[in-house]
């Protein structure tokens, strides 16, 4: 049985979150389903991290286990 999960990370960029998660997961980016629930949001004056991107990721079924 395959246990399904999902995981929300914010990072100041979506790739950033992305990757970050990715990482801690230690899967590629093709056994997951990316979501972007939000993109970042530039503060004043342009500057990052006003509100950071969040994304949701999921993994993917094995076509054998589906």
């Amino acid at each position: 049985m395959t246990q399904k999960f999902n995981i929300e990370v914010e990072a100041n960029t979506v790739e950033e979150a992305i990757r970050k998660v990715l990482k801690q997961l230690k899967l590629p980016r093709s056994k997951v389903k990316i979501e972007v629930l939000s993109d970042e949001e530039k503060g004043l004056f342009g500057m990052p991290g006003a509100k950071p991107a969040k994304v949701r990721v999921s993994m993917l079924k094995d076509k054998e286990n589906a």
